[in-house]
């Protein structure tokens, strides 16, 4: 295979891990406003490191073991630069890290079922989570173009997420035989 065939692939690769990779950093680093900073940087070392990995095997497990680095590199700086109240220790590093590689690979049916619930939405309403959380708007942009309140917003955003979460859960849920 020449070089050219197999950054193609690396590329497809690593397009189709993005959102696994973003929410996989982002529940290592709960709450930090810097988990878009550092799944970035794991795509740069991921493509820096390209010719490490090992065509035909599990990219995401090896993408998912960079990301993890990155993110322990990330709390070390931290710490270093004493900016950071608490850290976590290796103990609980690894238990997080072994609890999240037991759970489920479902993430593609997961995003069927989120497609299919947001499709039940109402409009506005699917307009107002596609703006919050696919395209990173403020509510605070939503609320001066659609002439509504911060809290009022806050409010249907709960709401809705609530009934995403309920509406996602029953697409998961197989459904059991009548008895």
């Amino acid at each position: 295979m020449d070089s050219a065939d197999r950054e193609s692939q690396i590329v497809a690769l690593l397009t189709d891990i993005q959102l696994p990779l973003r929410h996989y950093v982002q529940s290592l680093m709960p709450g930090d406003s810097h988990a878009h900073d550092v799944a970035q940087q794991t795509n740069a070392t991921l493509w820096q490191k390209r010719d490490d990995f090992e065509l035909g095997t599990h990219f995401k497990a090896w993408a998912f073991s960079i990301a993890r680095f990155e993110v322990l590199n990330y709390r070390k700086q931290q710490a270093r630069d004493a900016r950071l109240g608490l850290t976590f220790s290796d103990e609980l590093e690894s238990v997080m890290t072994r609890e999240l590689a037991e759970e489920p690979d479902d993430f593609d049916e997961r995003q069927a079922a989120l497609e299919q619930c947001l499709n039940k939405l109402r409009p506005a309403d699917k307009q107002l989570i596609l703006h919050r959380y696919f395209q990173d708007g403020t509510l605070q942009a939503f609320a001066e173009q659609h002439g509504r309140s911060v809290g009022g917003l806050r409010v249907t955003l709960h709401r809705l997420r609530a009934t995403l979460q309920t509406c996602i859960e029953r697409a998961l849920t197989p459904n059991e035989p009548a008895s």
